[in-house]
């Protein structure tokens, strides 16, 4: 018996502009995201993500394609009519509102009597560990603090489908990994599907139970983290998804075999000159602290340029220094096929 998907796009254009001067910000989009999965719409600046999310919510239309939440046609319904909240990156609290008056508003809207209301905030916020704190403004919280008053808020009406712009973007360093970790507990506990947006490809391989990867309005790949990191579809996605080795022409087909091929810096060690792969003087040396990262050198053949390969160390392994001469190994498997750059 199959599941009906959470959420689905057929088809789905969105075109911006006049005639002339279009612009294509979302160009046939196909996906379906399972009931209770955690999905992350990835890519950079521009690349659509933000404008599916958008067209699920309600907010913008789409020019052809349909939408459907649930199994129910959504496409020209308005935002309010669709099963779906939203967490903005601002998170839009009332700033004159109580925390509890701010996560009991929807149900206030919906004519929810004010001692119940209450209730239901004070438990929601306990479920995001804010108990206590129902009195306060949102001026006297922190970052973090509001950030999970956001997600109480869009969660006390218990959605079909929990929308997130990019929430987590306006958090320092340490409490967007907190917030990470913390976001994917909520989410599984709750059971409720997540269609998270970010640019932060860290982010998306943390969270996601899979990442939809887009790029110039068209999705290139969907797949679990581990798939999308492994085995990345499209040179676009081997780019953008880490740090990649992306080799092309005679010198893909000298040290990989392939026409065009991927290699993680992190697959790369150095050992002796005997069956190397290949070999160089190390140019760049940067300390990451969990490891650190060599960009080398390496000399061509008769015929064939040489090219830089870059190579991430365990921490401790001394005597790499800019100018050395370093030897690359590497194992057939951690080579990954790609479309030649010419197809």
């Amino acid at each position: 018996m199959s599941v009906t998907p959470a959420v689905e796009l057929h088809g789905v254009h969105c075109v911006f502009g006049a005639a002339g001067r279009e612009v294509r910000a979302v160009d046939g989009v196909d996906l379906a995201v399972a009931p209770g999965e955690f999905f992350t719409l990835l890519g950079p600046s521009g690349s659509g993500k933000t404008t599916v999310l958008r067209l699920i919510g309600g907010f913008t239309l789409p020019t052809a394609g349909r939408i459907a939440i649930g199994g129910q046609d959504m496409t020209r319904q308005p935002p309010y009519a669709r099963p779906v909240n939203t967490v903005f990156q601002d998170y839009a609290l009332f700033p004159h509102m109580s925390i509890a008056d701010n996560v009991a508003y929807g149900l206030m809207v919906r004519g929810m009597p004010k001692a119940q209301r209450l209730q239901r905030a004070g438990e929601m916020l306990a479920q995001v560990q804010l108990a206590g704190v129902g009195d306060r403004r949102p001026a006297q919280l922190s970052g973090g603090q509001r950030q999970r008053v956001a997600l109480a808020r869009a969660l006390i009406n218990r959605p079909q489908l929990l929308l997130l712009d990019e929430p987590l973007g306006a958090l320092d360093l340490k409490l967007r990994e907190q917030m990470q970790s913390e976001l994917k507990a909520l989410q599984r506990q709750l059971g409720i599907t997540f269609v998270f947006v970010t640019h932060d490809q860290h982010e998306a391989l943390s969270m996601s139970d899979r990442i939809g990867v887009f790029h110039a309005g068209r999705l290139e790949q969907v797949g679990t983290p581990q798939a999308i990191y492994d085995r990345p579809a499209t040179r676009f996605v081997a780019q953008f998804i880490g740090a990649a080795n992306v080799l092309d022409g005679d010198s893909a087909r000298r040290l990989t075999g392939h026409d065009s091929a991927m290699l993680r810096p992190e697959r790369i060690r150095i050992g002796d000159a005997e069956g190397a792969r290949a070999s160089g003087r190390v140019a760049e040396v940067q300390y990451f602290g969990a490891f650190t990262r060599i960009k080398v050198a390496a000399a061509g053949i008769a015929g064939v340029p040489g090219v830089t390969l870059q190579a991430d160390l365990p921490p401790g392994l001394g005597g790499v220094e800019p100018g050395a001469t370093t030897h690359l190994h590497w194992d057939a498997a951690a080579v990954h096929a790609l479309a030649s750059a010419a197809a």
